[in-house]
C-alpha cells in the first residue's frame, strides 16, 4: 500500500462500513453470548479500522 492508497477516497469508503459492522458485531456479541475470541478479533478489526481512518484524515489534511 502506498501513501496515495491510504489517502484515496475509496479507502475511507471501505473502512467506514468495516468499522460500523465490526462494532455492531462486537456489541451484539455481548448480548448474544458470542465467544470471547471472536469478539476480541472483531474488536481488533474495529480498532485497526479506526486507526486507519485517523491516518487517512491526517494525510488528506496535509495533502
Amino acid at each position: 500500500m502506498t501513501n496515495n492508497d491510504i489517502a484515496s477516497p475509496r479507502a475511507a469508503a471501505v473502512l467506514w462500513p468495516v468499522l460500523i459492522i465490526s462494532a455492531a458485531v462486537n456489541v451484539a456479541g455481548n448480548f448474544t453470548g458470542l465467544a470471547n475470541p471472536i469478539r476480541i478479533a472483531v474488536g481488533v478489526i474495529a480498532t485497526v479500522s479506526l486507526v486507519l481512518l485517523v491516518v487517512h484524515y491526517v494525510r488528506r489534511r496535509r495533502a
